[in-house]
């Protein structure tokens, strides 16, 4: 398996967020029987730039399970491009931080982040038009190709290669001002 070093980061240090990045682990900072280096943070105190606090909430990318470390043990975040296929399948199953209880909120999206062979793990419900931003905000550094569709399946949006291909610009930016109508809370792009 491979170790990853401060030279597989873009960015380490204290002077930067940590939060909705992935982030390398050095192995001695690891239980004995954990697989992998690589977590997603997703906040805490010590995320923060220049923290006030250490403690940062982290997801493992090799078993999914949240886990809290100091900030001090992170060696920094991962360059995009060196994110293991099985990891990026990992992270395309998490729903953003802060996302709805889907025990008392009704989906109205479906995530879905593909692989560049087309390889991709069952869709994410999303509850919310800010919950499909906070998904694709995440996951648009690491995956090829990400997918939103709305309950009646049909694409509300689309990203490739980190770039947003539909909608366009120009509607998301309506949407954001209010100006796209919203049909049952839910968004509505043409």
């Amino acid at each position: 398996m491979r170790v990853f070093t401060h030279e597989d980061c873009d960015q380490t240090g204290y002077g930067f967020s940590l939060k909705n990045k992935v982030v390398v682990l050095p192995p001695a900072a690891l239980p004995e029987d954990h697989l992998g280096q690589l977590f997603f943070c997703t906040g805490g105190n010590g995320a923060n730039p220049n923290p006030m606090g250490r403690t940062v909430f982290l997801t493992s990318l090799s078993t999914g399970e949240p886990c809290r470390f100091w900030r001090s043990d992170v060696v920094g975040t991962l360059k995009p491009e060196l994110l293991p296929e099985d990891a990026k399948l990992q992270l395309s199953q998490m729903r953003p931080s802060g996302a709805a209880d889907l025990n008392t909120h009704e989906p109205q999206y479906s995530g879905y982040s593909f692989l560049e062979d087309g390889r991709y793990a069952a869709g994410v419900w999303l509850c919310s038009p800010q919950e499909v931003m906070d998904y694709v905000e995440m996951q648009k550094p690491y995956q090829h190709r990400v997918l939103i569709c709305n309950r009646d399946d049909y694409a509300v949006m689309e990203v490739l290669k980190g770039q947003v291909i539909f909608p366009t610009q120009g509607e998301i930016e309506a949407f954001r001002e209010g100006g796209q109508e919203q049909k049952g809370g839910g968004m509505e792009m043409q």
